[in-house]
């Protein structure tokens, strides 16, 4: 009994000091307060992978860490390679991506490691990889922010794929000895770190891919081998077990088999209902054993946003992938691809002559200070729609816009589909996703300058230099517009394309259906005019929606005009105000103003300008004027949808405007 006393002392003040350990089948802070963890895994800083790293992913023999390291040291030598990477590991993460971490109120990083930075071979410590952690825990300690190391990559590979390192079959699960190893490293991991209360676990082996003939309960196995290991020497620190087939298939690895576990889960490209992970969710219900998303992204803001609202509201913590890479809009921050680099990324893929060796080192170096926190790009929308529960219910500006002044297209509200935007295919589900994700699981075209379903390509073009393009019907974009001076505009829609139609509504009513002119091409730019909207102070909303398309679209400017107001409209003229809503079903209001009274022929024409419908109003007085117009013809038949005209005439001139009938 004295013994059983002093263990529950020794483990209840272990706790105190804050280990993060597994609890009523929550995970728990030191004191036993439960914590939902939020974080970023810091991919491709100690596992360089060559999708990260721009072009290199997309070349054979460019892609698993082995290949870069092997490619860089042929073009640079050995001892200029291993300067290089020294370099690049300082400049991927140090205390700065840290710093913004915690500030964008992140409390975990998942640090995927290469069990060679701890050891190359079997009984030979490495002790790269124990310095590179304990200079990470002195970042991490201002901020009590909690570090889970994940073996990233096993020996001799845990599936067959680049990103365990592999040379295309997973020998860890064929050779005992690669076995032996990787638990040799984890129990030494777990020897130095037992006492270390900022290490918040350890992640054993990442998405294993079990090769044919191997079986769940050899994965069960080894697991079982490792946390004996760890348990030998540490006590402490909680075990995360990830799932055959990526981290996702958990046959056999229950029941569980220890007091202080986790299953950690991934999930990519898949719906984001409860459905998809229910049997996780049953498995911790019947365990009584917690869930961490270990590794989740690549993919929309909106799919992010989604993803996080499932997570916590089923108390499962989570970790993205990841949160820098070079030239990609999916992470927080994007590093520039400068002249340099590109030349040898051309080199790479086989379209450059091979580089000297002087100009090799003075590209990778271009390469490694480009990831410095501080020389990278920030994706805006990315962190609001992990952090920003509002992000899927109000817009808010991307970037400050004047009025007078000009917007670029690209330039929309941040936020979620349906609420900053509207696209066709806005988050990539798989490729059963044929109207979210698109029948080939894409939900961007572009893959530039922004995260989101909204497909937008480089033009090249000085002063704004990218487009909203690859427009379809039903898509809109919102602008969100603080800054306004008073006054009569001209709102001016540079396009550019084969024709179509848009919609334009400010400040919520509907001002503008333009035909859009076929400009010869698609870079042809041409302006389309809204002229002499009167604008009041306060904040605005802009929004323009696509009704037919064949367009792209560059840029939006307000620009100051003296124009006609309400107060000095010629004698024997009137104005066609506006119709809302247009679109519309099944009521349309058609406002017009006139300046004395008079006799007006109100006129519903379809395409060919035949009359549909027609309504005669006698001696109106001068002012404000509305017409409803239900769709149904002069016999009271429902017109089908599509574009008409209305045309309103007095006894000297007529005005027109376009509507738009949506069943």
């Amino acid at each position: 009994m004295r013994v059983i006393a002093k263990l529950i002392l020794f483990l209840s003040l272990i706790f105190s000091q804050g280990f993060l350990h597994v609890e009523n089948g929550e995970i728990v802070e030191g004191n036993g307060d439960p914590i939902l963890l939020k974080g970023f895994g810091l991919g491709g800083w100690l596992v360089p992978e060559g999708y990260m790293l721009n072009n290199l992913g997309y070349i054979e023999g460019f892609e698993s860490p082995t290949e870069i390291e092997n490619h860089i040291e042929d073009l640079i030598g050995p001892d200029l390679a291993e300067e290089f990477w020294d370099l690049y590991r300082s400049s991927y993460v140090n205390k700065s991506d840290i710093d913004q971490l915690v500030e964008w109120g992140m409390n975990h990083i998942r640090v995927p490691f290469h069990y060679k930075q701890f050891s190359e071979e079997p009984g030979i410590i490495n002790p790269l990889g124990y310095e590179i952690v304990d200079s990470l825990i002195s970042w991490c300690e201002p901020y009590n922010m909690y570090i889970i190391l994940d073996m990233h990559c096993a020996p001799g590979a845990q599936n067959g794929g680049p990103i365990s390192d592999s040379d295309g079959t997973a020998r860890l699960w064929l050779e005992e000895g690669f076995k032996e190893h990787a638990i040799e490293i984890w129990q030494s991991i777990a020897t130095y770190y037992s006492d270390h209360s900022l290490i918040g676990g350890y992640d054993l082996i990442n998405e294993p891919v079990l090769p044919d003939g191997i079986s769940s309960m050899d994965l069960r196995e080894l697991y079982i081998d490792i946390t004996n290991a760890i348990r030998e020497v540490d006590q402490n620190h909680i075990i995360y077990v990830e799932g055959n087939w990526y981290g996702t298939d958990f046959t056999n690895l229950t029941p569980p088999w220890d007091d202080n576990m986790s299953y950690s889960f991934h999930k990519y490209w898949g719906d984001v209902t409860v459905n998809t992970i229910q049997s996780y969710l049953s498995m911790s219900s019947n365990y009584n054993i917690p869930l961490w998303l270990g590794e989740t992204g690549e993919n929309s803001n909106h799919w992010y946003y989604e993803v996080v609202k499932l997570c916590e509201e089923n108390n499962i913590g989570w970790n993205w992938w990841t949160h820098k890479k070079i030239e990609k809009t999916t992470s927080p921050y994007s590093a520039i691809v400068g002249p340099a680099y590109q030349n040898l990324l051309n080199y790479f893929n086989g379209s450059g002559s091979q580089p000297s060796t002087e100009y090799a080192q003075a590209a990778l170096w271009e390469m490694a200070n480009s990831l410095k926190i501080e020389n990278c790009i920030i994706n805006s929308g990315v962190i609001p729609s992990l952090t920003d529960p509002t992000f899927g219910e109000n817009p808010r500006p991307f970037t400050p816009h004047s009025i007078p002044g000009v917007i670029a297209a690209v330039d929309y509200d941040i936020g979620a589909n349906y609420i900053a935007y509207t696209d066709n295919e806005f988050m990539n589900t798989g490729p059963s996703g044929s109207n979210i994700g698109g029948a080939d699981g894409y939900y961007n075209i572009g893959w530039v300058y922004r995260n989101d379903g909204v497909d937008i390509e480089y033009n090249g073009d000085e002063g704004i230099s990218y487009n909203v393009g690859w427009t379809y019907a039903g898509e809109w974009l919102g602008y969100t517009i603080e800054d306004v001076t008073p006054g009569t505009y001209d709102i001016q829609i540079r396009v550019g394309g084969y024709g179509g139609i848009l919609l334009v509504q400010f400040d919520y009513q509907n001002i503008a259906v333009l035909d859009i002119p076929n400009t010869g091409g698609w870079y042809n730019w041409q302006a389309v005019t809204i002229p002499d909207v009167s604008i009041s102070d306060g904040e605005k909303y802009l929004k323009i929606q696509i009704v037919e398309n064949g367009f792209n679209i560059k840029k939006i400017t307000f620009e100051s005009t003296t124009g006609i107001s309400y107060d000095n409209i010629l004698s024997d003229q009137f104005k066609i105000n506006r119709i809302y809503p247009n679109p519309f079903n099944p009521n349309a209001k058609i406002e017009f103003f006139s300046d004395k009274k008079d006799n007006y022929i109100i006129q519903i024409l379809d395409l060919k300008g035949q009359e549909i419908k027609e309504i005669q109003k006698n001696n109106l007085q001068k002012g404000q004027h509305y017409i409803n117009w239900n769709g149904d013809d002069d016999y009271g038949n429902k017109v089908p949808s599509g574009l008409y005209f209305v045309k309103i005439s007095n006894q000297k001139i007529s005005r027109q405007k376009k509507l738009i009938l949506m069943k």
